[in-house]
């Protein structure tokens, strides 16, 4: 009895995680994992079920497993989780302490909320989007016949486009991104179809957009990020193959907080890096563990308008969430780096 207390005691007590260390000023902190609908009333964070779990334990209903797309309210109050091992998209509503899971997918992987705060799900397998009202109700589904194989998702609210990354496959040139209207119309296509050169991608993933409507698409194989603008001309890369800061291994998952600066998760190294708006690196975070505010190649990321980091942490079946803190716009911009001797 007194060694499992004193183990449950050393899982309370770990210390949350900040980045950079100190001497320097924290920019990043972790704040909690979400791993079950067990979140809407308490932290898990550091429970044993989620220790046990991790060593193999099979896992219970409403248990992340595969966290692939993520969405998060302009509020933070409302998590979405899209979970391709159990073929759901989980609900979490922190405010009104409720979870909830829409069914009936066969593989859903992106996810985006429009201003009206209706759910898009790009359901891989199944070539299409599945657009929801705030109460779960499907009300439409967006496709064309030029899908391969959709993956990311991102919505200009102001100019009324969607944004679906076509990751393709080997035999397919499409590897691009498609434009629909808000109403499932193909507008258009981003990129140039499959290849290394700028503005071409080869199996681009995600896809996300700053305030001014600039669009960043993750080149997961190029090991990349695109840049275009709202009218879709290529305006520059960010990044290159490498395993040093400010290149990547495998670039997955990408979003941009309310300072315009973009964040990019890595899967090859665990990580998620930030650049500037002119693509400077200022730091990175995470890495590769179990331990709650480390990584295993994650996936998808999204930020709300407080600028708190969720991503999925594919091999630890979670949700990470993260603060960016003491941090503002001039601070991105001088062109230096967030960090002054750690991380470097």
């Amino acid at each position: 009895m007194a060694g499992c207390a004193t183990q449950q005691a050393t899982l309370k007590d770990v210390p949350k995680l900040a980045w950079p260390a100190p001497p320097d000023t924290s920019r990043i902190q972790f704040v909690r994992s979400i791993v079950s609908d067990q979140n809407i009333s308490h932290d898990t964070t550091f429970s044993q079920e989620i220790i046990n779990f991790l060593a193999g334990t099979k896992p219970p209903p409403n248990r992340i497993v595969e966290p692939m797309g993520l969405a998060v309210s302009d509020d933070g109050q409302t998590l979405y989780v899209a979970d391709t091992l159990w073929n759901k998209v989980f609900i979490f509503d922190f405010a009104q302490s409720k979870f909830a899971s829409i069914e009936g997918f066969v593989h859903p992987v992106g996810l985006a909320l429009d201003g009206n705060h209706n759910l898009y799900v790009v359901d891989q397998a199944a070539k299409r989007i599945s657009v929801f009202d705030p109460s779960g109700k499907e009300i439409r589904n967006i496709t064309d016949k030029s899908l391969v194989q959709p993956t990311g998702i991102a919505i200009d609210r102001q100019r009324g486009k969607v944004y679906v990354v076509d990751t393709a496959n080997r035999t397919s040139p499409e590897h691009n991104v498609k434009v629909f209207s808000l109403d499932g119309k193909l507008l258009g296509k981003l990129g140039k179809g499959y290849g290394n050169v700028p503005g071409a991608f080869m199996f681009p993933t995600y896809v996300a957009l700053d305030s001014d409507g600039n669009v960043y698409v993750s080149d997961t194989l190029n090991d990349r990020i695109q840049k275009f603008d709202p009218n879709g001309k290529f305006v520059k890369t960010v990044g290159a193959a490498g395993d040093a800061p400010g290149y990547f291994g495998r670039a997955k998952g990408v979003a941009v907080d309310t300072l315009n600066d973009l964040y990019v998760v890595d899967s090859a190294w665990s990580n998620v890096q930030i650049f500037n708006s002119n693509g400077q690196l200022l730091m990175f975070f995470a890495g590769r563990g179990p331990m709650p505010g480390l990584l295993g190649n994650p996936t998808a990321i999204a930020i709300d308008k407080n600028n708190h980091i969720w991503v999925g942490d594919y091999i630890n079946h979670r949700v990470e969430e993260y603060q960016l803190v003491n941090t503002v716009l001039a601070d991105t911009q001088q062109g230096g780096s967030l960090v002054t001797t750690a991380n470097k």
